[in-house]
């Protein structure tokens, strides 16, 4: 239990992030060699001196590195996981396991402090069910090691032997670990009510420490067609959404294109972006203003729970028209995030504590314009191509469209050629190439999104139609856990707006259909573990990190609404709880109920059988001590006391040796004593009495000898 409470310590202290990759994997194999141990070698003289200087050496170490100007933060918490690993390497007794004990207290305590994730709540909770056990067993162990120490006997007259005692299911039973246990109950029944009904009145006043929340890296302001690497393989989430009017049996995959940013201008090799298009947001409060302002009433409500990403990215789906940001904790201070507009209608955000952005989408209705005009001012940006660019692909461009003038007509024959002729390939040698896109059409024909994105945007701009690259998230897994879609960074994705007079801006993906899907690296068992455990881990930052003054008025107005309920019910239940003097009646009956009912179990298991017998075992045992300290008693009034730490088998046989005349008698009772007592023989009343009389015997005798004299 000790191993276990510094293993969950540690994990926790781990699970916070303070410690780098490889200063995780020393402590991590510290601590399975420290636990594998045997206290036989932990008792040796060296260990013990390695247990005073290795504590000393390792702070003299953090203390150097303070003084070259090392993180305060980051340096305590080493010393903090190395301290626990050399006190388990090196301990002796149940004064040091009580050490541990308090370290790895000391270490939930501070994982607290740098980080709550659904990992350390398993430790808090692992931690909450062991920790009464091994207080009362280290507890235990130290009174018995105390006593040892002080050379106390059992009652044969043997040292108390600790490892047995230590051993023995009759001290230390499944009963006696089930119930120190079960101890957690109530404290974590407690702990929870203290939480739910704690008042969330923003300690942000107080100007504590937010936790520090790891930032993803997300899209910059240029895309270089050579530099993608490898996102569709990286399963980390960036955004869960929560898709309006899903069906029964939601589909597994969906893609949404959550546009994130947009590029204009082309140079060769990377797209960047000019300081045109910019979206002229406008914030009220919570509400955010695209193309107009929420309304709650008529509104389709896309919801989106975004990670921290850098740059701070505002993800959009085609048909957004405004937003309403969440906001966390009570609003005493200025903590809206913040949404501003940037270049070719991107959204970026700024928010208060780095944890992301919770926020709501209203998308556009059937009779809405999906987004502005394009000023005629404008349009040179989005036909410009560089100077150098092959002519070749502008003759590829009007030899796959033929006669056709219609704008629409010529983006979908581009899109479906791209679509059929190219492969689609991560590691696309034409990144290498001088011109990669040439390469691509030409030579390769192979690459990822970003190619086919481009060629389309260009070979488009050659036949006088605007268009820019776009670089967003597909779409995501559907988690049947939390009832969202779960978007992961392998699902990032570049596609083309093109602009139609009819329509405006448009999207078209000519990347192949099978490779724009959303990626997803396992299925079947593993797949709903992973479902289970991201639903989990949401819902822990949402109602336990993320607890608030609005969760908690909701939840007392949940309670107070069902109390609500159950007083208006026609019946008993209606009646009992009609009033206040009847609720605490019937609270007080159920109480009373509740002992008489446990008083009468507790009698009918004193009347069992099976407790009566264990009841007469012990009874019978104490007589039987109680005769031998008699006899005792007599061999010392007679000049042939006991000595101390000497058993009674010994002193008898020692006597008999000596040709002792009490030395037949005394053993004959002592071998007697040592049956009844240890050896299973059963002694009756006959047999107890005829042993005190003997014992009287042997006062008397003495007394005779007296008398005579």
């Amino acid at each position: 239990m000790t191993d276990s409470l510094a293993a969950l310590g540690l994990l926790a202290l781990i699970s916070s992030g303070e410690l780098n990759h490889w200063l995780t994997i020393v402590i991590l194999v510290g601590l399975s060699l420290a636990v594998v141990i045997p206290e036989s070698f932990q008792d040796r003289p060296t260990m013990r001196r390695i247990g005073v200087v290795l504590p000393l050496m390792l702070l003299g170490v953090q203390a150097v590195r303070l003084f070259m100007n090392a993180n305060l933060l980051e340096t305590a918490v080493e010393f903090a996981a190395g301290l626990q690993v050399i006190r388990l390497a090196t301990r002796r007794g149940a004064a040091h396991d009580q050490q541990v004990i308090v370290l790895a207290l000391l270490h939930l305590i501070a994982a607290t402090v740098l980080g709550s994730g659904l990992a350390y709540g398993l430790c808090f909770l692992g931690f909450l069910i062991i920790a009464p056990g091994a207080l009362v067993l280290s507890h235990l162990r130290r009174e018995v090691e105390g006593n040892y120490r002080q050379g106390a006997r059992d009652r044969t007259g043997l040292p108390v032997d600790v490892p047995r005692i230590l051993r023995s299911r009759r001290v230390i039973g499944r009963s006696f670990l089930v119930f120190t246990c079960s101890l957690s109950v109530p404290i974590f029944l407690f702990t929870l009510l203290l939480f739910v009904a704690f008042p969330r009145v923003g300690l942000s006043l107080l100007l504590l420490s937010h936790p520090k929340a790891e930032r993803m890296v997300g899209f910059t302001e240029h895309v270089d067609l050579g530099g993608v690497g490898r996102l569709r393989s990286d399963p980390t989430i960036v955004m869960r959404v929560e898709v309006p009017s899903l069906p029964r049996d939601p589909p597994p995959r969906v893609a949404l294109y959550l546009r994130g940013a947009a590029f204009d201008s082309y140079k060769g090799k990377a797209w960047s972006r000019s300081s045109g298009g910019a979206l002229h947001s406008e914030q009220r409060g919570r509400q955010v203003h695209l193309l107009r302002y929420p309304d709650a009433l008529r509104d389709r409500v896309m919801r989106v729970d975004l990670e921290p990403i850098e740059p701070p990215v505002v993800f959009l789906p085609p048909e957004a028209v405004a937003l309403t940001v969440a906001v966390q904790g009570l609003n005493i201070i200025d903590n809206v995030p913040q949404i501003s507009g940037g270049p070719e209608g991107s959204l970026t955000y700024k928010s208060p504590d780095d944890r992301g952005l919770r926020y709501e989408v209203s998308l556009a209705s059937a009779d809405e314009p999906p987004s502005p005009l394009l000023a005629t001012a404008d349009r040179p940006r989005y036909l410009s191509v560089p100077s150098d660019f092959p002519p070749r692909i502008a003759e590829l461009a009007r030899s796959w469209v033929g006669d056709t003038k219609d704008p629409r007509v010529e983006a979908r024959v581009i899109e479906s050629r791209l679509r059929t002729d190219y492969r689609y390939d991560v590691d696309s040698p034409s990144g290498s190439a001088k011109n990669p896109l040439y390469d691509f059409l030409f030579v390769s024909k192979r690459g990822h999104c970003e190619f086919y994105s481009t060629a389309m945007a260009l070979m488009l701009r050659t036949l006088g139609i605007p268009t820019r690259n776009v670089t967003g998230f597909i779409g995501g897994t559907y988690n049947r856990f939390a009832r969202s879609y779960a978007v992961r960074q392998g699902d990032a994705h570049s596609w083309v707006e093109v602009y139609l007079d009819d329509t405006g801006w448009t999207r078209f993906d000519p990347t192949p259909p099978a490779n724009a899907a959303p990626q997803s690296d396992i299925t079947g068992f593993l797949a709903f573990v992973r479902d289970f455990m991201e639903a989990t881990t949401q819902r822990w930052n949402r109602h336990v990190i993320g607890y608030d003054l609005k969760q908690q008025v909701g939840l007392l107005k949940s309670v107070h609404h069902g109390f609500d309920v159950l007083r208006e019910r026609p019946g008993t239940i209606g009646k009992l709880l009609s009033s206040p003097r009847a609720t605490m009646l019937s609270a007080f009956g159920l109480v009373g109920a509740g002992l008489t009912a446990v008083w009468l179990r507790r009698r009918r298991k004193g009347r069992s059988p099976a407790l009566r017998a264990a009841t007469e075992r012990e009874a019978l045992a104490r007589e039987i001590v109680d005769l031998y300290r008699q006899l005792d008693a007599a061999m010392a009034a007679r000049g042939v006391p006991r000595p101390s730490g000497t058993p009674p088998l010994a002193h008898a046989s020692t006597l008999a040796a000596l040709q002792h005349p009490l030395a037949p008698e005394a053993l004959a009772l002592t071998q007697l004593y040592i049956g009844g007592r240890f050896g299973g023989v059963t002694l009756d009343a006959e047999d107890r009495r005829d042993f005190a009389r003997r014992v009287r015997a042997i006062r008397a005798h003495r007394d005779t000898e007296r008398d005579a004299a």
